[in-house]
């Protein structure tokens, strides 16, 4: 008996007149609502929310650590499997012999953009030199805080913090939909991707649901990055002589913070209404520039050999620990100060805080590389997606983290770096490379780093409005009404202007935990969809029955 045809035909109601034209009204409006009252209730009762988001977290991360160091495992074992799968491996993400729309070069450029610039700026300095003070290894004892011996457990937990896990997340979400939409005709959204389990029903409530979820996660995602960036952003423009933007503490203020995101979102909204082949892609190739000059100098005038050192030993640790790490869950004794008490949470702040953040970042950038990612093979995807931008924060962790923790080993820094914010540690580390050279040396890499975040922080948030319109509209890739793109840069804005002086970045990140554990469940079922689709379409293709479809084909029924 030959099996039934692939659904290629979802439904998704869509508004035919007025302000909501074009787009799923039920979406578009309980998004909306959603998003407004978290802005509201951030802006006007910022310590009630501050609060309750707190104590939101920590019941989060006492019952469902183990559910993300799991789930993320599972996502980075599916990724693999698919790209080693044969049957899989060499299906087109489009008709059979169709070709990508972009080159290879701006492929990367607009996926490591996108993916992940704006955190990595932050975090390829602070995040190895604050491993280099304190891991699980040093909880343990096994390794010295800040001793040599201790150099090589930094970089392993970096890696594996920005590596396969990361980019498995976005993967998965872009995979599934690029496959569903390209292969299936189905509109390009979240829902689409869950049609092998639930079938038609994704027409309605459920389907509504499905798609409420990864907005809210998208706009909290994409708040949690921004926040970082704009803390950051707020120490470049004051190292470049701009004054007035931070406390007297160095912490950002709330005018800072306020004139911070009218430049960003303000760019980046303009950006959103040029659309991703021309705003983005122009951007995109400006910021994978300047990385490079940026990559270089930390090479060349870095720390060269201890920067080459931390990426071949961070990456053999890394690759030889990975399963134990990927699946290991401490449990607490419940014994403040005590080791498994230790562990648990350092656990809590870093692999699930990490898990979390991707997770809720994975619909946008899911989505983004699927858009960007038409005519490619579901191996040359994975491979893409996965493994290349991976090496390429182990690249820019080993030299930039490298350089921070060998100036202060060996380089006489004195704690300069060390002691420096976490936003302005990467400042920190340039000024005290290029004073003694020349201040003005030091000035023009600060004003670099500026202009490099700020077309990041541009890039990922024009995306993410872009993402969002296009799940409100069912899948619709058109050009968005002018109002809704201008709405959703202001709420995405209002969110990380509201978290940020209502709790700080902690608020941010809190609200982006919460907002990922609904998605993760999506992306779970995405998993077993998009094999059980690969393995059905293996026997229909055997049967002779049609796999692929374009949306002018006749619909089949079934």
């Amino acid at each position: 008996m030959a099996p039934k045809p692939a659904l290629s035909e979802l439904s998704i109601k869509l508004a035919e007149t007025g302000f909501y034209r074009g787009f799923s009204v039920d979406v578009t409006v309980a998004s909306k609502i959603i998003i407004s009252a978290l802005v509201v209730w951030a802006i006007f009762w910022p310590v009630q929310a501050g609060e309750t988001l707190g104590d939101w977290n920590t019941l989060i991360l006492a019952n469902f650590a183990a559910w993300y160091i799991w789930v993320v495992a599972l996502f980075v074992s599916v990724c693999i499997g698919l790209a080693l799968w044969p049957a899989a491996g060499r299906l087109n993400l489009g008709r059979p012999g169709e070709k990508p729309d972009f080159s290879n070069f701006s492929w990367f450029s607009m996926m490591f953009s996108a993916g992940i610039g704006v955190g990595m700026l932050t975090w390829a300095v602070a995040e190895p030199v604050t491993h280099f003070g304190n891991n699980p290894e040093v909880i343990q004892g096994l390794t010295t805080g800040g001793g040599a011996d201790n150099v090589r457990m930094a970089f392993k937990w970096s890696f594996l913090h920005w590596g396969f896990g990361a980019w498995s997340c976005y993967a998965i979400t872009g995979l599934s939909m690029a496959f569903f939409s390209y292969r299936r005709a189905l509109p390009l959204t979240i829902r689409s991707s869950l049609t092998p389990i639930f079938g038609k029903a994704l027409s309605g409530p459920l389907g509504h649901f499905i798609d409420i979820v990864a907005v809210v996660a998208t706009i909290l995602g994409v708040a949690q990055t921004l926040g970082f960036g704009v803390e950051q952003f707020i120490a470049g423009l004051t190292r470049i002589g701009i004054g007035g933007l931070v406390d007297a503490d160095g912490a950002a203020n709330s005018f800072g913070i306020i004139i911070a995101l009218i430049l960003i979102m303000g760019a980046s909204t303009l950006s959103a209404l040029s659309g991703v082949g021309k705003g983005i892609k122009w951007l995109s190739n400006i910021n994978m520039f300047l990385s490079i000059i940026l990559l270089g100098f930390f090479i060349i005038f870095g720390a060269t050999f201890f920067g080459g050192s931390a990426m071949l030993f961070g990456l053999w640790d890394y690759l030889l620990a990975m399963p134990q790490m990927s699946f290991n869950v401490w449990r607490t004794d419940g014994v403040e100060g005590s080791e498994a008490f230790l562990l648990t949470q350092w656990q809590g702040w870093w692999p699930v805080f990490y898990w979390a953040w991707w997770i809720a970042f994975a619909p946008f950038v899911g989505l983004f590389l699927a858009r960007i990612s038409r005519g490619r093979t579901i191996r040359e995807f994975v491979l893409g997606a996965m493994f290349v931008p991976s090496l390429m924060c182990f690249i820019w962790f080993a030299w930039a983290g490298g350089t921070a923790i060998d100036l202060e080993l060996n380089g006489g820094a004195n704690g300069l770096i060390f002691d420096s914010a976490n936003a302005d540690k990467i400042f920190a580390m340039t000024e005290f490379m290029l004073a003694p050279i020349g201040d003005w040396l030091a000035w023009g890499m600060a004003l670099l780093i500026v202009v490099l975040l700020m077309t990041f922080l541009v890039t990922s948030a024009d995306s993410a409005v872009l993402i969002v319109n296009t799940i409100n509209a069912g899948g619709d890739e058109g050009p968005k009404a002018r109002p809704h793109i201008l709405f959703w840069g202001v709420a995405l804005g209002l969110v990380v202007m509201g978290l940020l002086i209502s709790g700080g970045t902690e608020a941010i990140k809190t609200a982006m935990v919460i907002g990922a554990l609904p998605f993760s469940v999506v992306m779970v079922l995405m998993c077993f969809a998009l094999v059980m689709a690969i393995y059905y379409d293996g026997r229909r293709e055997a049967a002779g029955v049609q796999t692929t479809f374009a949306s002018d084909d006749p619909m089949p029924a079934g």
